[in-house]
């Protein structure tokens, strides 16, 4: 369905960074509001961004406004990029398309101990070893695992794999939730999302999925670098995948239930893509329960792959090379959280999709090590651009529910950048420009070719003069494995 039509007399500038969209539909509970500059306001109208941020803001016990971030882009029902949170003790709702398909799309950044210059001449040895042990592409996966391991993966997340041997006794602290969601049953997860699942843990997928290894170019924050153990010349590693087959079962699944509940509980909104349910009925708690369990597969996953990165580099430069898990967070996820409203606080059913939390210093779901600096936010740019290290802040807490952006946001589609670019022409930049990479198809590098993608600089600036978020420290790419 087309996105609702915004009228510009609806669409106020409110300063440098912020756009408000007044309610002009009898059905908005709220106001929508767009981090944007005056760069990036552009696109998010043309593709009708816009649109379905009004629409999210018909959602039943929207609580403030229907958000989008500066990377945003049209998606399925909720714009990728938007934020929404609903009254989880009241009318609230629970919305499949506020989270997307692959459940829990994430990402992890891993310190190494060693310099990116000393451990240069290694580099293509290792991205190639990196490569071999970690399955990429569309339909590739690690071995089969049984009924029990699979139902372990769903209920325990990142710890389940720690516990099988696949990480340290500490990961699982470093994760968003500790990576794992309580809330997770695996009974809720049909037959044919785990028959999809039961292959695919520990590998990487495709599309925009990655694994890359950077540089840190330089710090920006000392005290929350230093909290992260990032210094300048390091060799970093940023890991970008998800749920895999099964968390796309899991969302068709509950989209077509959830179609049918809106009848029997009487609600209506103007895109049947933000099919929704109350949070308390049956049908809500239902797709709370195997949206968890989707996503402690992809927290498992990522911990599978971390564990596969860390042997590649132990086996280049040594057993005694530390690689640490800094943080893993999630961007495409629905949370049952409490945040102040109006002076009190409240139980609300946040959704991000495509965004991810910012929470600020003092949190207490952050782990010990953050707690004096903020959660670690990471911002990957593309292929051939710099990522960014953020941490949130109390601007954040208090306006966007915690949130900020996932990344630098599409700005050409797939089909549009296989039709733009070539994949020889792309892989010939990239090394010009010393970027090593591995690529499981040519399409898939045409679709993530770096002009696919908006300005990394201009995504993080406008974050930044909202002050959602400060910057920590800019990351620039050595090498590339893509599905």
């Amino acid at each position: 369905m087309k996105p609702v039509t915004v009228p510009s007399s609806a669409v106020v500038r409110l300063d440098p960074w912020r756009v408000r969209i007044e309610p002009f539909r009898p059905d908005m509970r709220g106001p929508g509001l767009v981090f944007a500059s005056d760069r990036l306001l552009p696109a998010l109208e043309r593709d009708g961004t816009l649109g379905q941020v009004a629409g999210v803001a018909t959602l039943p016990g929207l609580v403030g406004a229907s958000m989008a971030m500066p990377d945003a882009h049209q998606g399925y029902g909720f714009p990728i990029g938007g934020v929404a949170a609903t009254d989880a003790e009241g009318e609230g709702v629970i919305s499949p398309g506020g989270v997307g398909f692959d459940i829990n799309c994430g990402v992890r950044l891993l310190a190494t101990d060693l310099a990116a210059d000393e451990a240069g001449p290694r580099l293509r040895s290792l991205l190639e070893a990196i490569f071999r042990r970690v399955p990429v592409g569309v339909g590739r996966g690690g071995d089969d695992l049984s009924k029990r391991q699979l139902d372990g993966a769903l209920a325990g997340g990142a710890g389940w794999a720690v516990q099988q041997g696949h990480g340290l006794p500490e990961d699982a602290d470093h994760c968003e939730s500790s990576g794992a969601m309580p809330q997770a049953d695996p009974a809720a997860v049909s037959e044919r999302a785990k028959a999809r699942g039961r292959g695919q843990l520990g590998s990487l997928g495709a599309g925009n999925h990655f694994i890359e290894l950077q540089r840190v170019e330089r710090v920006e924050h000392g005290p929350a670098a230093e909290a992260m153990g990032l210094f300048v010349g390091q060799l970093v590693v940023l890991v970008h995948t998800g749920s895999r087959g099964l968390g796309h079962q899991v969302c068709t699944d509950q989209v077509g239930l959830m179609q049918q509940a809106m009848k029997r509980h009487g609600l209506q909104v103007p895109d049947r893509q933000l099919a929704c349910a109350p949070i308390g009925s049956s049908e809500g708690r239902h797709y709370l329960a195997a949206m968890a369990a989707a996503a402690n597969y992809a927290w498992a996953n990522r911990q599978i792959i971390t564990h596969q990165v860390r042997q590649a580099v132990a086996e280049h430069f040594g057993a005694a090379t530390h690689t640490r898990l800094v943080y893993d967070l999630a961007h495409n996820i629905a949370k049952l959280e409490r945040h102040q409203v109006l002076g009190q606080e409240h139980l609300l059913c946040v959704h991000r999709k495509g965004a991810t939390r910012a929470f600020a210093a003092g949190h207490p779901e952050l782990p010990a090590r953050y707690r004096d600096v903020g959660q670690p936010v990471f911002i990957p740019g593309s292929m051939g651009t710099a990522s960014w290290v953020l941490v949130g802040t109390p601007q954040a807490m208090a306006e966007s529910w915690g949130s900020v952006c996932h990344g630098a946001g599409r700005a050409m589609s797939r089909t549009a950048a296989r039709k733009q670019t070539n994949a020889d022409a792309v892989m010939a930049c990239l090394t010009a420009q010393g970027i090593r990479v591995q690529a499981g198809s040519k399409r898939g590098l045409c679709e993530e070719a770096p002009e696919s993608y908006k300005d990394v600089e201009s995504v993080v600036e406008t974050v930044v003069g909202a002050r959602l978020a400060h910057r920590v420290a800019r990351l620039r790419p050595l090498g590339v494995v893509k599905g």
